[in-house]
């Protein structure tokens, strides 16, 4: 948002850099958790809506964070990687590579709302009914929904993949299917 438009208004859209027409629409009452009195939005007062490139970076360095080490270490263990290869030495790598992943996010998440990733983007993951930071089930809920079905074989990565790109077409709070399961929202880490 340029310094010389107005303030947005109580109805415009959240993110401030959308020019997408529906974002001015919210479903349900401004809620995707169903019908609340109006006027009760539960994303009033937040920081703005985290901006999508910035969680895709961040996705990438905790990817390559987690990534980087683990195949090394299971190159180490296993002698060698070949993803392409379905055998038991790349399906070990992956379940491996998934499990680490999800307990650095659920940690990372249940203790600050951050991973070194969003740290670095600084973004946050903040639940969605009063902005504090996904402690307890929250965030163990959104890294199992973000990483665990990968363990599936074929299905699991559609699954993924329909799951990352969740937050490119929803309104108004921009989450991906694991934002919806824990019933949280990324938002920027500054005011």
């Amino acid at each position: 948002m340029s310094t010389d438009q107005p303030p947005p208004g109580p109805d415009a859209p959240r993110d401030r850099d959308s020019s997408d027409p529906s974002a001015e629409h919210p479903r349900a009452n401004g809620s995707p958790y169903g019908e609340r009195a109006a006027g009760t939005d539960p994303y009033a007062g937040m920081p703005p809506l985290g901006h999508l490139g910035r969680r895709l970076i961040a996705r990438i360095i905790d990817a390559l964070l987690i990534g980087i080490p683990v195949g090394l270490v299971m190159s180490v263990v296993v002698g060698g990687y070949d993803p392409v290869d379905g055998n038991v030495r790349s399906t070990t790598v992956t379940l491996v590579y998934v499990l680490v992943y999800f307990l650095y996010e659920g940690l990372m998440l249940t203790r600050d709302g951050q991973t070194v990733g969003k740290k670095a983007m600084r973004i946050r993951v903040a639940i969605l009914a009063n902005g504090q930071p996904p402690v307890g089930q929250a965030g163990w809920v959104r890294a199992a929904v973000y990483a665990l079905p990968e363990i599936v074989p074929c299905c699991g990565f559609l699954f993924w993949l329909i799951n990352v790109l969740w937050c490119t077409w929803d309104r108004p709070y921009r989450q991906c299917l694991h934002d919806k399961a824990a019933k949280t929202v990324v938002v920027s880490a500054v005011p």
